[in-house]
């Protein structure tokens, strides 16, 4: 039994549909309360329910999380998904609206933090239990995000969820997360403030065009890229980790791409002719 929050649209939904198939019960959270309904609808309500749920919000959070138990009894994975940030934190720091800036770190922070406050004394009595945090490369270097202040939000996420893993492991509850790369969503629209909702969501085939030369694996990631990460943090096929971070990248992070390398040195070659022998 799984609870995936920001189920509504991009890597939220298609972890949703990716758990359905491999047979678990869902319990969905997003905003968008009329499809989030449509989509447990999609998925069969007698494996999806779906709760509006604003993550910012610790009361919500509890009801989404009591809401799974009263329906399903246990909580076997908590996949903290939802998150975001604002066109008032893209750009330099001496032009940040720090009001915009507590609502990124609501989002992407405070969410988390509920997160695992309300499922982990659930998990810790079944001593059992998979949480996963969905971070970001971001969070790993600068310069992967228009906004500093969302990189340094999954920043924190990454921190949270190696914090965490040191207490609930011993329970036997495990915490990892996962750092997309260039995943196609609308994200990145939102971000920019250039569209919302079902329109942002409309750009992300777009967005992948332009993601598919970004990284040695030469296509855009999909949001099938970080559901099927998750159902492997999710299984008992990763029992023996917890702390950890799974980067889904195409390779973004891992170093220099091969070809680039190689047209660098080729363009150096001439200045060898220059040198002394």
């Amino acid at each position: 039994m799984a609870i995936i929050t920001g189920a509504s649209s991009g890597i939220g939904l298609a972890m949703a549909e990716r758990f359905v198939q491999e047979g678990a019960f869902v319990v969905l959270a997003a905003r968008r309360a009329e499809l989030g309904a449509q989509i447990a609808a999609r998925l069969g309500s007698e494996r999806a329910s779906f709760v509006t749920t604003d993550v910012s919000d610790e009361a919500q959070v509890a009801a989404l999380v009591a809401h799974a138990v009263d329906r399903h009894g246990r909580v076997d994975t908590m996949i903290n998904n939802a998150g975001g940030t604002d066109p008032g934190t893209v750009g330099s720091v001496t032009t940040i609206d720090l009001e915009a800036a507590d609502r990124v770190f609501a989002a992407n922070v405070r969410s988390v933090v509920a997160g695992m406050k309300h499922v982990a004394p659930i998990m810790v009595v079944q001593r059992s239990g998979s949480i996963v945090n969905v971070a970001s490369i971001a969070g790993h270097k600068a310069g992967y995000s228009s906004s500093t202040i969302y990189s340094a939000s999954k920043a924190a996420v990454l921190q949270l969820t190696r914090s965490v893993a040191m207490e609930l492991s011993e329970a036997g509850v495990r915490v990892n997360s996962i750092s997309p790369g260039a995943i196609a969503t609308g994200i990145f629209a939102k971000a920019l403030g250039l569209a919302e909702g079902e329109a942002a969501d409309a750009t992300a085939d777009r967005i992948g065009a332009v993601f598919a030369a970004g990284q040695p694996i030469p296509r855009a990631g999909r949001p099938l890229d970080i559901a099927d990460a998750a159902v492997f943090l999710a299984s008992a096929e990763s029992s023996f980790i917890s702390g950890t971070d799974l980067v889904v990248d195409g390779a973004l992070l891992a170093g220099r791409a091969w070809t680039a390398h190689q047209q660098g040195l080729a363009s150096m070659r001439p200045l060898r002719e220059c040198l002394p022998p």
